[in-house]
Order: structure tokens, then sequence, then C-alpha cells
């Protein structure tokens, strides 16, 4: 009879140490998933029950005009501000790329508001743009009195003034991520495009950007789910005011679990924003899956 070599012999003391992350992972997420999908088919108010009205609650949901506004700012939200982050984040790594002296400084700088908690930021952003405290309020005591910077209380200006906070914090992380990416390009490719007399603004455009197509699609993927899961900003800015002129979907779910007693209809909302993900997440995959495969192939 052989001997099961020693390595062949299961890690029990690993497997034991893993389980608690098992655990979590199976009971906090797969489950609470599971759970919430099933709740959002079924008529649960305060309490949960096992009641299923079908799609009831998606179609109670999709016919919410409040909901309908969330979606709408949360588009709003989207598309300005990862357009204005990816631009303003390439824009300073580029400037980083430069080789310039106080490197280091210059990247703390711009990375520093990524650090700070976004309740912070909002805060912040808040209060210089509190038309009696903020910004408006000391140009005025300067003497000109006719000047105005009221967005934040304006409903068809407000989402612009969370927008703003957004960019401020996040352009930092897309110029790490595009910088990393730029710092992998060859010093060849740029002493050959000198050498054939192109412009730079050509090369970044045509050239650099496609070769580090992988740096874009992460920085984009991770501020299209920021933008998807974005709350504290507007919670600690408007709290989804003036009136609901500031509602994000984020914002209608909590507010739907925790003081309109409908779970069933949060369930139903936190289940789209999932699906919407997951819709962002699918083509990453494959974009990473098949620049993988480009560099083996190579190899």
């Amino acid at each position: 009879m052989r001997k099961q070599k020693p390595g062949k012999r299961p890690n029990w003391g690993l497997h034991l140490a893993l389980l608690p992350m098992a655990i979590t992972a199976i009971v906090g997420y797969l489950a609470t998933l599971l759970w919430s999908i099933f709740i959002s088919f079924t008529s649960s108010k305060m309490f949960p029950n096992t009641n299923l009205v079908g799609f009831d609650q998606y179609h109670k949901l999709f016919a919410s005009e409040r909901w309908q506004l969330s979606l709408q700012n949360l588009a709003l939200f989207a598309v300005v501000g990862i357009s204005l982050c990816m631009v303003l984040g390439f824009l300073l790594a580029v400037f980083i790329d430069q080789k310039i002296r106080s490197e280091s400084i210059f990247r703390s700088i711009f990375l520093y508001p990524y650090a700070m908690s976004f309740v912070v930021t909002g805060l912040v952003w808040q209060w210089m743009l509190n038309p009696e405290m903020g910004i408006q309020s000391a140009v005025r005591r300067l003497g000109f009195e006719s000047f105005q910077l009221d967005w934040i209380v304006t409903q068809d200006k407000v989402m612009y003034c969370i927008i703003l906070a957004a960019v401020w914090q996040a352009s930092g992380l897309v110029m790490a991520i595009l910088l990393a990416g730029l710092r992998g390009i060859d010093e060849e490719i740029w002493k050959a495009a000198r050498l054939d007399g192109i412009p730079t603004w050509r090369v970044y455009l045509n050239i650099v950007l496609p070769m580090i197509q992988g740096a874009v699609a992460t920085a984009f993927i991770l501020q299209a789910i920021g933008a998807i899961k974005v709350y504290d900003a507007v919670n600690s800015m408007t709290r989804g005011g003036p009136g609901l002129a500031s509602e994000v979907p984020a914002k209608f779910i909590l507010d739907h679990l925790f003081q309109r007693g409908s779970i069933a209809l949060a369930s139903a909302a936190s289940v789209v924003m999932l699906l919407t993900v997951v819709a962002l997440l699918v083509p990453y995959y494959y974009i990473n899956k098949h620049q993988a495969a480009q560099k083996n192939a190579k190899a």
C-alpha cells in the first residue's frame, strides 16, 4: 500500500483559519443577497413576510416619481462627474509624468482629497457653498454685493454642487491609476515620436491612451461603481434637498428601508442597483481577460 506524501495531506489548520472568512462570505454576502431578492418579490412592509406578489414591487418602483428623479440625478452625476474626473485625472497624471521637481509633494496634494471621508468632504463643500456662510458671503463682505453663488439651495443646480465635491475628491485616484499606466510606456516610443515630429498631444491621444486602455477602464469602472452607490456626499451636503432635488437611488433605498417601513420596495430598488453594477463589471471582466490573452500571445 502506497503511503500518502506529506505534501498531499490536507492542511486542516489552514482550512480552520479560513473557516470564519468562508462563513462570513456565505452568510454575510450570499445569504443576504438571496434574502433581499426574495423579499423584493413579497408584500413586506415594516417587517418581512413570505406573501409573494410577483413583480408588483418592481412595477411600483418604476412608477414612483421619486425613483425616476433619483435615476435622472444618478445619470447626471455619472455622466458629468465621471467625464470630469477622467479628464482632470488624466491631465494631472500627464503633469506628474513630466518628471517635475517635487513630484512626491504634488502627488500627495492631488491624492489628499481621496484620503478624506466623503462625509467630511461633503460637509466642507456644504459650508463653502452655503450662501449665508461660505464663498458668497465672503465675496459680498469684500464689497461685491451682487455676487451670487447659491447653487446648493437651487433645485436645478444643486446636483452640480455634489458633482463638484465628488470630482474634487476622486480625481486624485484617477490620476494615480493613469500615472501607473503612463509610467509603463516604453521610453523608445517617445523617442520615435520625437524623431517623427509627432505633436505631443497626438502621441497621448493616438498612441498612449490606447496603450493604457486597461488603466483607463479600471479608473472608469471604479468611478462608475462609486457613482451608483453615492450617498455620503448627498446626505452630508443636502440630505436630498432642496425638496427632493438631489435624491439618488442609495438615499431612496435607505429612506424606504429605515424611515418609511417599506422593506420590499427598498429591496427591489437594491436589486436593480445590484444588476446595474453587475452590468458594469461584466464588460470589465472581459476587457481584462482579453488583455491577459493578448499579453500571453505576445510572450
